[in-house]
């Protein structure tokens, strides 16, 4: 039986899609707190605003619903009105392997109500994706050189286009993070566990969106992109939302990763 004084309860939510999967952030997340029992809830946020970035409003109301920290990708950029944000103290992030002067930070440590401390880290893969600097160096260059140690408790969101890449950067930090867990591609993938070193692994969370669509774009708008091969202006689907998460438990003084579970909803949203 897990000591909970001993662990971290950290829900990892997938990347969240428009309205829908807002809606079904706010129904769900208030109660599952409390019945999880969770210390901390990490989402990747760049896909909130009509399917395709972020806005401060928009972060500002998931941070409302209970989300401690929100994490993204590459479609941070697509609001512009998000710039400035990320530069303020508010706990958002855009990937840490993009250049130094762009807005924002990659990483923050967040304090707990007890006061025990989480390392958050968002990086981004290049294969098939934008050709940022190596998110391998820019893991090693922060565990390795920080000014001061991170806390032991190290939860990365890896946001990356291909399953090899994603392995290999769960290969890369096992033992040296709790937890790396992957986003972007939107479909829950079946290889959550435990890696030998004591990180919990999972390739893609999946989203948290319309279930019955493409990949959160509603069927109608995606289709003709695939049939004609001409470009259409995608829009986010309808229906029941699929809330996909992960739940990782870590030991507060090593860091070490005990379980990887994951946590699934089907949820009807107004």
């Amino acid at each position: 039986m897990t000591d909970r004084a001993a662990v971290v309860r950290c829900l990892v939510i997938g990347d969240i899609i428009g309205k829908p999967g807002r809606l079904a952030v706010r129904q769900l997340l208030p109660q599952m707190r409390e019945e999880l029992a969770l210390d901390l809830v990490i989402a990747n946020g760049e896909n909130v605003a009509a399917g395709m970035g972020l806005t401060p409003s928009l972060s500002e109301e998931l941070l409302a619903s209970g989300i401690d920290v929100i994490t993204s990708g590459n479609h941070i950029w697509d609001k512009r009105e998000v710039y400035d944000y990320l530069d303020t103290d508010r706990p958002v992030l855009r990937p840490m392997n993009y250049p130094d002067s762009t807005p924002g930070r990659g990483w923050l440590v967040h304090q707990l109500p007890d006061g025990d401390q989480v390392a958050v880290i968002n990086l981004m893969g290049r294969v098939f994706m934008n050709q940022l600097d190596s998110p391998f160096a820019s893991a090693d260059a922060l565990l390795d050189g920080a000014a001061e140690p991170l806390p032991p408790v190290r939860i990365v969101d890896f946001h990356c286009e291909i399953t090899s890449e994603k392995n290999a950067m769960g290969w890369h930090l096992d033992g040296r993070v709790s937890a790396v867990v992957g986003t972007h591609t939107h479909v829950p993938t079946a290889d959550a566990r435990l890696l030998p070193q004591g990180t919990a692994y999972i390739s893609d969370i999946g989203m948290t969106g319309p279930r019955d669509s493409i990949i959160g774009m509603s069927i109608e708008t995606v289709m003709p992109r695939f049939l004609t091969h001409m470009p259409t202006r995608f829009e986010v689907g309808a229906g029941p939302v699929s809330f996909n998460a992960v739940l990782i438990e870590a030991e507060r003084g090593s860091g070490r990763a005990r379980s990887i579970q994951l946590i699934q909803h089907i949820v009807e949203v107004g």
